[in-house]
């Protein structure tokens, strides 16, 4: 198992060195002055030199490299330039525990829906039930985040006001239905076709029949015998796909007015602060990997074979 981790964590970290130096360079590639979008046209020169040496625009690239690995490095992502003695990691303090929150309360939707029914429809192909998961399954990956929201909000917050208003600045659990809702419909889609065709493998093998001839409740078969082993590919998609809820957060936070890591990536693009693009795309980044080294770490969990190979 150590030989295991450690090779994840080895390639791990080429990923996180791909992923810094794609970041700077994209960035710093997109057209126009960022100091003229931030101060505009009419800010005086002294002002602009100002910013420009606080973003270390006048030093060359290499430098502004190595001084960007400087702030990744110790954590900070970079000082801020309009907040003098904040760190982008300030920021981002303040706005992961809202869309974490929210991530995990649409992981959590999603599985809801989407291992019962994916199950369901492995023990009866074909059948009504089959086609019934296969048709809520399309509608979950068809229908669009930015205009589910809405009308969700139209129905439960505006018809039958059931739920409050975003404008209404309500905290808590009641606030956090709608947005998990409208994220965890897209994830269950998927998660319920790949939990029924991974079901649906493993219970023609052998080691099922055998079980069933045994006499082993049937119930039994499928949740000790067959789940387990088809866990792998699920296990998978929920891995990709958690970090894909981070990014897609970014347009349910905007439609129900949350804060948090998708709101503060939007201020910064739309102000042009790229220490808080930088900073977020990063951490989004970083997720992605982190996530997936868990995903492998589970694989050896769910099947030895695996950690053995």
């Amino acid at each position: 198992m150590g030989r295991f981790l450690l090779r994840r964590l080895f390639s791990s970290l080429f990923v996180v060195f791909g992923v810094v130096t794609l970041v700077f360079f994209a960035v710093r590639a997109a057209p126009g002055d960022p100091v003229a979008s931030i101060l505009g046209e009419q800010a005086l020169e002294i002002d602009k030199q100002a910013l420009r040496d606080c973003l270390r625009l006048d030093e060359p690239m290499a430098k502004q490299y190595a001084l960007f690995w400087g702030d990744v490095v110790d954590g900070t992502f970079g000082e801020l330039c309009d907040e003098r003695g904040a760190t982008v990691m300030d920021k981002l303090v303040d706005a992961i525990p809202p869309t974490m929150e929210l991530a995990l309360a649409s992981l959590l939707v999603a599985m809801l829906l989407a291992l019962p029914l994916g199950i369901l429809a492995s023990t009866r192909p074909y059948s009504w039930v089959d086609n019934g998961s296969a048709f809520v399954a399309l509608l979950g990956i068809s229908i669009p985040n930015f205009w589910l929201g809405p009308m969700l909000l139209i129905l439960f917050s505006l018809t039958l006001k059931a739920l409050p208003n975003p404008g209404a600045a309500v905290t808590g659990l009641s606030a956090l239905i709608l947005p998990a809702i409208t994220l965890g419909t897209a994830l269950s889609g998927k998660l319920m076709r790949m939990t029924r065709s991974s079901m649906l493998e493993v219970l023609g093998q052998d080691y099922i029949r055998t079980a069933k001839a045994k006499g082993l409740p049937n119930v039994r078969v499928v949740i000790k015998h067959a789940f387990r082993n088809a866990m792998v590919p699920v296990v998978t998609v929920l891995g990709l796909q958690f970090g894909a809820l981070l990014s897609g957060a970014i347009i349910v936070e905007k439609v129900f007015a949350r804060p948090g890591l998708g709101t503060l990536l939007l201020d910064g693009i739309e102000g042009r602060n790229y220490m808080i693009v930088q900073g977020c795309v990063l951490f989004i980044a970083f997720t992605y990997v982190l996530v997936n080294l868990i995903t492998d770490l589970l694989y050896g969990a769910v099947d030895p074979r695996i950690r053995y190979e």
